[in-house]
């Protein structure tokens, strides 16, 4: 009989396990995943059995093996499959010889957990606390044992690493041109921390410090350490931060004449707007962003001069706030750079998105313990975020930004 064709139709293709975990429905997942043990236990069993026929031979043949060695029946041994603890029925050798048992290398391999502690990790920065991580692990098939004491210890270990990881990284083999410091409120206490962003755009956590408040001293100590590990200044630096006072005296000591300060446009627009009637606010919102968007130095220096005569009949406490640090909320004009650069640079919004990322992670934490906890914490956010952040726009300007800093602050190098 002849076989009939459908016009029109076509065959499906086949979808591999790896295409059914992507694109299937949640069942379909969670059973995929659900085979994947006995999966790993089909091949820790063949592994355990090459190695007991190595050593005895074939099971019921007096033929291969070595001298002495013969199988010795089994016992409940529990192993690891990357971070899952499993329980097993693992074989035993016993060397007649010496009379005693002889230990299987690849079991003693499969009880050592690979990466636990970073897979720990990133399941509790995700989400999965401590107490919920035995009751997720017994839902898996075959699995059992672990504690929330055991995922707490793991948690530390891998967290500390990276605080260190952090903390200690040598900053030397960054070429930074612009440095982001601001502050987030974090409990009851102050993490200050610092974000450069290097010649070809890629933004780098360079640390943090906790403190009560941003104060000059303990900033100025954090800015030197920063240079300690390696931050160069040389070639000069944007620094952009908002208007705490304690910072910008920080700056200004410890990097002198090495950096220009940036004042974030938005800070000092909305420290303004907060002298004024609420009525009045929508208005000059208005007023001041088209003056700070002008493109270049002389247009938004004269069209916020315009403004002060209006704004001192309406608030002169608002015209004192506006005149405070005037000049460094136009830096990048200065440079000439603020319709390349102004979207990125004119205000502290890098760094803040990357706090608001950290208070996804820290939010779940409902009892801060002590400052250890919280610098792990802050410290493993930051890795997994750093990972994931985007070149800031208008990076391919930077290398102009680069000379027009070491002009400004007259440090253009000698021709060899």
């Amino acid at each position: 009989m002849k076989k009939l064709l459908r016009i029109g139709s076509k065959r499906k293709p086949k979808l591999t396990e790896r295409e059914q975990l992507l694109t299937g429905d949640l069942q379909t997942k969670v059973e995929l995943i659900q085979a994947l043990i006995p999966l790993g236990l089909m091949a820790v069993a063949e592994q355990l059995q090459g190695e007991v026929e190595a050593l005895a031979g074939q099971k019921h043949s007096r033929r291969g093996g070595e001298p002495g060695y013969h199988r010795w029946g089994s016992q409940p041994r529990s192993i690891y499959l990357s971070d899952q603890k499993i329980r097993i029925s693992a074989p035993r050798v016993r060397n007649s010889a010496k009379n005693r048992e002889v230990a299987l290398e690849s079991l003693e391999g499969f009880q050592e957990p690979r990466n636990a502690d970073e897979a720990v990790l990133k399941r509790i920065l995700y989400g999965l606390s401590c107490r919920n991580y035995e009751a997720c692990a017994e839902s898996v098939p075959e699995a059992f044992g672990i504690s929330s004491s055991t995922i707490s210890r793991r948690f530390m270990k891998a967290s500390s690493r990276k605080l260190k990881e952090l903390m200690e990284r040598d900053l030397s083999e960054y070429d930074f041109v612009v440095l982001f410091i601001d502050g987030k409120s974090f409990a009851e206490d102050e993490m200050i921390m610092a974000l450069g962003v290097t010649i070809t755009g890629e933004k780098i956590v360079l640390g943090f410090v906790q403190a009560a408040t941003e104060n000059e001293r303990v900033l100025k100590s954090f800015l030197n350490r920063l240079i300690e590990r390696g931050l160069s200044i040389e070639d000069g630096l944007l620094c952009v931060i908002d208007g705490a006072k304690g910072l910008r005296c920080a700056v200004r000591k410890v990097f002198a004449d090495k950096a220009i300060v940036q004042r974030c446009q938005w800070h000092k627009r909305e420290n303004v707007l907060s002298y004024l009637p609420k009525s009045q606010q929508a208005t000059w919102r208005k007023k001041l962003q088209r003056a700070y968007e002008k493109p270049t130095y002389e247009e938004a220096k004269a069209a916020l001069n315009r403004l002060k005569p209006e704004l001192k009949l309406l608030n002169e406490s608002a015209l004192s706030s506006l005149e405070e640090g005037f000049e460094e909320t136009l830096a990048l004009h200065r440079l000439g750079l603020f319709p390349q650069l102004g979207i990125s640079l004119k205000t502290t919004n890098c760094i803040e998105s990357v706090m608001s990322l950290v208070d996804q992670y820290t939010n779940k934490v409902d009892h801060w313990r002590n400052s250890s906890q919280k610098h792990r914490w802050v410290a493993s956010s930051l890795i997994e975020i750093e990972s994931r952040l985007n070149r800031i726009k208008g990076y391919r300007y930077l290398p102009t930004l680069r000379q027009a800093l070491r002009e400004h602050l007259h440090l253009m190098k000698e021709a060899a």
